[in-house]
């Protein structure tokens, strides 16, 4: 669908432009106000930088929400933490005693353990791989032994070798 800015919505978005200060900001705007001068797509993506469909998707935001919310900045990902440093460390202690003790310590039971206690639940582990790796923790696993051990009667029969 074609979304048609008038040239009264243009001028409106390039007398908006002359004080805005975030760049990601004023090209959307620009994008849309030149939609309304005229050009072409075409001409907007080379001029802009902008997907063709973006542009589509930019018009069609400006002439839903207005010039005001189409200025805000929107938030996308990003840092979601819960904790405060001090927090972490005092949800992390817990677990430092069982590990010291020898236990072994799995992140399936950490991320319960997280998701119990912030009443969240999270589908994927990242944030409580994220604050095991702020903190310093490293994976350390016992080998029983070398995976390239020869076998003990091959270790015996080649201490018997006599080299003449």
């Amino acid at each position: 669908m074609y979304y048609g800015i008038t040239a009264q919505q243009s001028k409106e978005l390039r007398e908006a432009m002359k004080s805005e200060k975030t760049a990601r900001i004023y090209r959307k705007m620009e994008a849309v106000a030149l939609r309304g001068e005229g050009k072409k797509n075409d001409e907007i993506v080379s001029l802009t930088g902008y997907h063709y469909d973006v542009i589509g998707r930019l018009c069609k935001e400006y002439l839903e929400t207005g010039l005001q919310e189409f200025r805000t900045e929107k938030r996308k990902g990003g840092n979601n933490r819960n904790l405060s440093e001090d927090e972490e460390k005092a949800f992390i202690a817990q677990f430092e005693k069982a590990a010291e003790n020898g236990e072994i310590i799995t992140i399936s039971e950490i991320a319960a353990a997280y998701d119990k206690q912030f009443g969240k639940e999270h589908k994927s582990k990242s944030t409580v791989y994220y604050l095991l790796h702020k903190i310093g923790f490293r994976k350390v696993m016992p080998r029983s032994k070398h995976p390239n051990k020869a076998s003990d009667e091959e270790i015996e029969s080649s201490k018997k070798l006599k080299i003449k």
